[in-house]
């Protein structure tokens, strides 16, 4: 059975940061490329960003410089190290992993506000 385990979303000021985790099983971690996307209220999901198994990574545009995201490979681990957050970063936050060109799993979300 495939999981995928958010965690470390919550609220969190203006200027903040976060960390968030996912913890993966039941897949060969090192055969996928993770990503973190969000998705707000109203809003298509978009991709936040992505590593791959070898450690290159991508950025949306509005969150390079900010946001961080790294792999554990043998703790089968992503983060998403996230700093200087901004009310528009609010969002459900969801951990995927990718192994193309069709396995594709999801986690189930977790939430991230950002408010004064």
């Amino acid at each position: 059975q495939v999981q995928l385990v958010e965690s470390g979303g919550g609220l969190v000021q203006p200027g903040g940061s976060l960390r968030l985790s996912c913890a993966v099983s039941g897949i060969v971690f090192n055969d996928y490329t993770m990503g973190w996307y969000r998705q707000a209220p109203g809003k298509q999901r978009e991709l936040v960003a992505s590593i791959t198994s070898g450690g290159s990574t991508k950025y949306a545009h509005s969150v390079k410089g900010r946001f961080a995201i790294s792999r554990d490979n043998a703790e089968r681990t992503v983060y998403l190290q996230m700093n200087s957050l901004k009310p528009e970063d609010a969002a459900v936050y969801y951990c995927n992993a990718l192994a193309l060109p069709t396995r594709t799993y999801w986690g189930q979300g977790t939430q991230v506000t950002v408010s004064s």
